[in-house]
């Protein structure tokens, strides 16, 4: 019964989909190359030799064309390799399947509506502070939001903005239902997974009271992210409740990298007072409830004052993408902004695939604190499946005499990111970085602190999925609550892990050479 109920589910159903549009795309190109040469062995035999050698040669200058063209394209270096190994072996079918996979970029078309959404959404935006004041407020630390501001205008700079940190996903989730039910005039929630349980349903319960006050109540969630968690028109069961409610990216029959581009982003505004953000998604598991892989490790932040605007920009910009609509952003923006005084800084940011954002700067972000941290960078990500610039800035760093720590799950979700997150652990330890496993369970929080002046709380991974081909948010803050309160529970963080040691990162040779080949396609996916 589990099995068939595993053969007639969505994700069985789409992947035997692209399974089979691959293998006819395939089939197709070996008929008409059988088809082609028969009839030239039929009809003109003589010729039949030149057609086999001409048809090789034609398939070797394709092959050649497409490995010339990776080498010389402007992408991540680790994605060329694979490629390449792809196009070599593969010969004209890997050229086939470069050509048609090798590009996640939206269409043009929708490039084109975001920038007229990002335009619309821009008006409202405004940089408070120049580049002068946040090196007088900030010191060195400056440079790691500047380079922010400088890549996306919309990363703005907040003071006068309450911070509040949550070290679990229970204290999010009761103080997140306490907000919800104060909602006055809107609520807009944007996650990457909703699933029916205790924490949905509670939440649903809200909204729909809500919604009968006459609260505007918007939900967007990730076709692929709640693919088995929810049915497939779960968005208009929502619609009928009276929630403006859309799936994000849903799975069309058509074979396109496109599908990769994931809304990974979790984020609540609330009357555009109060925002959440952090690695919590709305499922059971957060709040353990359920315990699939021990106990749960999760984080969230949050705003309440200026900030929160950011965080409802970076909402209606992917919200008015997928709906196709340009909102009146100064309906929600609030009549006042509560200005909670000094409390720090806060910087809001989203990130997504090139060409929609100028960069892949996530990476760019975790790398700047890095380079400009002296003590040290305390770390925690669910999977650790890094590139070359990544490893080096944190070598660098540990180099430098900073004390460079990361924390990864002991009890994995997936047992391949998790092989793949284990074999990047005896290059670092040698090199000088500490790593350690969350004992109790799995941790599924991102975070970066340093120096216990700056954080960054959000939902970017540090594996390529985030940094290359999802849309993704956080939050940089210097010297507020948030920071001091995640400085506390990085020490208790460090207290229920085990510090993983160059003998325990060492594996079998077999497993050492499977992790190597994985790595080499892991890029891709």
């Amino acid at each position: 019964m589990r099995l068939l109920k595993r053969l007639f589910s969505r994700f069985f159903i789409v992947a035997f989909t692209i399974v089979l549009m691959v293998a006819l795309i395939w089939a197709a190109i070996t008929l008409a190359i059988l088809i082609t040469y028969h009839l030239v062995a039929e009809y003109a035999p003589e010729a039949a030799p030149y057609f086999e050698a001409g048809a090789a040669l034609l398939a070797y200058i394709l092959a050649a064309i497409s490995v010339l063209h990776v080498a010389n394209r402007d992408m991540v270096p680790e994605t060329k390799i694979p490629w390449i190994i792809c196009i070599v072996i593969l010969n004209i079918y890997g050229a086939v399947v470069y050509i048609m996979f090798s590009s996640n970029r939206p269409s043009r078309k929708k490039r084109e509506f975001y920038h007229t959404v990002d335009r619309n959404v821009a008006r409202h935006e405004g940089r408070k502070f120049s580049a002068e004041q946040l090196h007088e407020r900030m010191g060195r630390w400056a440079q790691v939001s500047e380079a922010l501001c400088t890549v996306t205008p919309s990363a703005t700079v907040h003071g006068g903005t309450k911070t509040e940190y949550f070290p679990s996903g229970e204290a999010f989730f009761e103080r997140l239902l306490g907000d919800l039910e104060r909602a006055e005039k809107y609520i807009f929630l944007e996650y990457f997974i909703i699933e029916r349980g205790k924490m949905w349903n509670s939440i649903l319960e809200v909204l729909e009271r809500k919604i009968a006050e006459g609260v505007e109540v918007r939900v967007m969630y990730d076709d692929f992210g709640c693919m088995g968690k929810i049915h497939l028109n779960y968005h208009r069961t929502l619609k009928k409740k009276g929630i403006l409610c859309k799936k994000f990216n849903p799975f069309v029959p058509v074979l396109s990298n496109v599908h990769n581009n994931r809304d990974h982003r979790k984020i609540t505004v609330i009357d555009g007072k109060v925002g959440y953000t952090g690695g919590l998604n709305l499922a059971d598991e957060y709040i353990n409830e359920v315990h699939p892989f021990g106990h749960w490790k999760d984080t969230a932040v949050r705003l309440e004052g200026e900030g929160v605007k950011s965080l409802l920009f970076l909402f209606l910009r992917l919200y008015d993408l997928q709906a196709k609509t340009t909102d009146d952003v100064s309906r929600y923006l609030p009549d006042k902004e509560e200005d909670f005084g000094e409390q720090g800084y806060v910087q809001p940011y989203g990130d997504g695939p090139f060409p929609i954002y100028a960069r892949h700067f996530s990476e760019d972000i975790y790398i700047n604190i890095l380079n400009a941290a002296r003590k040290y960078v305390y770390i925690t990500t669910p999977y650790l499946i890094i590139d070359y610039r990544m490893r080096e800035a944190l070598v660098l760093a540990a180099r430098r005499g900073v004390d460079v720590r990361i924390v990864t799950p002991h009890i994995p979700d997936k047992k391949i990111a998790f092989a793949l997150t284990r074999s990047n652990y005896l290059a670092l330890i040698q090199r000088g970085v500490k790593i350690y496993e969350y004992s109790p369970g799995f941790i599924h929080a991102k975070m970066f602190l340093a120096d216990g002046a700056v954080a960054t709380v959000g939902t970017v991974n540090l594996d390529y999925r985030s940094f290359l081909y999802h849309f993704e948010d956080g939050v940089l803050m210097y010297k507020t609550e948030a920071v001091d309160a995640i400085a506390k529970d990085f020490e208790e963080i460090f207290e229920a892990s085990s510090l993983q040691t160059a003998e325990d990162a060492k594996r079998s040779v077999v497993w050492r050479w499977i992790c190597e080949i994985a790595k080499l396609f892991a890029p891709l996916f």
